[in-house]
């Protein structure tokens, strides 16, 4: 299994492998609202390859927190036969030190704090972070941020 950057020939395995995950459900949460006006970064992005066949894959999208320039992530997703077998978290901490690399701000996200918080997320500074619609606050994240995030999440 290989983790290498996502490429736009990887489109019709990323989606399947989205839907696989997600299901239809996908379109209606807040993060996909992030997605629609955020600008994807593909030199953050990654996909985990095994045998020919995209098993996980982490997208990363430019956004804005009021005046602070920050990162998306968004979304993760890993094969169900793969799971449990720390795919997902290799994905995260890859996309995370590849922002590093690159000098990147804070990278925010939706998800599950005893997951995420290995990997140096919390929600201690996104309080004042609005998102694009109803999300539980405890669920939104972030990493690398040096003081509050404060203001409405845009482009």
């Amino acid at each position: 299994m290989t983790l290498r950057p996502e490429t736009s020939g990887d489109a019709a395995g990323v989606e399947a492998l989205l839907d696989h995950a997600f299901g239809p459900g996908r379109f209606v949460k807040v993060s996909e609202r992030v997605r629609e006006f955020a600008r994807y970064r593909p030199d953050l992005s990654f996909c985990a390859v095994d045998a020919g066949q995209i098993v996980g894959v982490v997208r990363l999208w430019d956004i804005r927190i009021g005046a602070t320039p920050a990162l998306f992530l968004g979304p993760l997703a890993v094969h169900s036969g793969r799971r449990l077998d720390g795919l997902g978290g290799r994905l995260v901490q890859h996309a995370g030190e590849a922002a590093d690399a690159l000098g990147e701000g804070p990278i925010l996200l939706v998800g599950d704090a005893p997951y995420f918080e290995r990997f140096g997320y919390s929600a201690a500074a996104t309080r004042g972070a609005r998102l694009p619609g109803p999300v539980d606050p405890r669920r939104v994240l972030a990493r690398g941020a040096t003081d509050a995030l404060e203001g409405p999440v845009r482009a």
